[in-house]
């Protein structure tokens, strides 16, 4: 919506709430809700404040040391958040309530904050733009649904939980539409949130189901991805039930992927640049996926940013174990579709635990950067890319991710020294936690029989 719609519908005493928001490292919505009335009065000009050391925590909000970006000796001062009224909206998943996106500037000189991940984003999407490139992407991102409400599966410690389904449910309409009262709200949340939705449906695992929005550039479409989370887990809330978009949440079921999609187009004639208008191939698309394959070990972190990240990569399991193109061919990790205008690049080795603003940043450097050097990607493989031991593995570890991003000097040239410090620290922060934490795994193999 514009402004001044936003404005009509609070004097018409529609909306009396607006939600300021912007994501973490994580990928988490944080922010702040206003009076619809102060938004439209001082916030949706002035924007507001939040502490710096939301850049610098866990997962349990508790500061982590180490940061340069912020820290005690620097006192956790304020950064700026600039509503991006090109996001401004309703949230259709609630009541009287309006949403809007912001940027996370410096609170003493304006500037991006240069480690927030939509500044990072920002960053590449313009490099592009500088190049005459446009960018198209979607996310297609799975979920699993539990009969169990957040606050029982927390108290029952995420163990024994209800699945929604109880088969493999890949493509099945009737188990499909026992999850209508929760996917089917979830829909018309969103088209309400002014983001068109495609289709819902099944998928491969008990209680599994993915539900795609539409293509667009790649910004609006990471922006769509983290709103489409909020919307759906405040749904699955308010109904009682959970959903989780964690990339394993039980080995012996397959993992929730984030499939992107991403194409280039010329900015003059909007013509998709994949293709060399004869049905095949374009050198751009050539070199762009060379230089997306050629740097994915070293940013790792961006597409698979946890430990539970790396349970998902099995053999045979849907989801990729090795760095191979092809053409519409599921055991790769780069899958090519469509044609002509819709000819695209699908990566299939992010999980539903990705951060997009991450991760679509990572492709776009990659990419780029093979244009810029023609970077040549490796041959096509045809077959079961499952059983190609030749083929280079996809990093087994985020202890082994985190360190090949910390050595990389292409992560420094792309994202800046200044990002590449923080997003280690980040990383292994989150590893030395994991190391320290004592798992069910451990107490069930060792309690009584070491």
């Amino acid at each position: 919506m514009t402004p001044d719609e936003l404005q009509a519908l609070v004097e018409a005493d529609e909306i009396d709430t607006v939600v300021m928001a912007f994501t973490d490292h994580f990928g988490r919505m944080m922010g702040k809700r206003f009076d619809a009335g102060f938004f439209v009065d001082e916030a949706i000009h002035e924007g507001t404040h939040g502490c710096t050391y939301l850049f610098t925590v866990d997962m349990e909000m508790e500061p982590v040391p180490g940061y340069e970006y912020a820290n005690w000796r620097r006192g956790y001062g304020d950064f700026h958040l600039v509503p991006d009224l090109a996001t401004l909206r309703r949230a259709g998943w609630t009541e009287r309530t309006a949403f809007v996106l912001c940027d996370v500037h410096d609170g003493a000189d304006h500037e991006p904050v240069a480690v927030a991940p939509r500044s990072i984003l920002r960053r590449q999407v313009e490099r592009a733009f500088s190049m005459g490139l446009g960018v198209k992407a979607a996310s297609e991102l799975e979920f699993f649904l539990y009969d169990d409400s957040y606050r029982e599966a927390n108290e029952r410690g995420y163990t024994d939980l209800r699945s929604s389904g109880w088969y493999n449910e890949d493509y099945h309409l009737l188990q499909g539409s026992r999850v209508e009262p929760f996917v089917g709200a979830a829909r018309r949340a969103l088209r309400r949130s002014e983001i068109p939705v495609e289709s819902s449906k099944g998928e491969a695992a008990l209680g599994q189901h993915e539900l795609n929005v539409r293509y667009t550039d790649v910004l609006t479409m990471a922006d769509r991805h983290v709103i489409m989370k909020q919307a759906m887990k405040e749904l699955a809330d308010a109904q009682g039930i959970s959903a989780t978009f964690m990339a394993k949440p039980d080995d012996s079921e397959s993992g929730n992927s984030c499939h992107l999609h991403l194409s280039l187009w010329d900015i003059g004639s909007d013509t998709n640049l994949f293709s060399d208008g004869s049905g095949g191939l374009s050198e751009t698309f050539r070199w762009f996926l060379g230089g997306w394959m050629g740097h994915l070990q070293e940013l790792m972190v961006f597409y698979a940013p946890t430990v539970n990240s790396y349970k998902r990569y099995i053999e045979a399991s849907w989801a990729p174990t090795r760095i191979a193109w092809s053409i519409d061919n599921r055991t790769a990790g780069f899958r090519v579709v469509g044609a002509g205008q819709s000819l695209r690049i699908e990566c299939r080795i992010p999980g539903g635990d990705t951060n997009p603003y991450l991760a679509y940043a990572a492709a776009l450097a990659s990419g780029l950067d093979g244009i810029e050097n023609r970077i040549e990607p490796p041959p096509r493989f045809d077959g079961d890319v499952y059983s190609a031991a030749d083929q280079p593995r996809v990093m087994a570890t985020l202890a082994d991710s985190v360190e090949q991003f910390a050595d990389s000097e292409f992560a420094q040239q792309a994202f800046g020294a200044e990002v590449a410090a923080h997003y280690s620290h980040f990383f292994r922060s989150e590893v030395a936690a994991f190391n320290a934490a004592v798992t069910d795994w451990e107490r069930a193999r060792y309690f009584e029989r070491i």
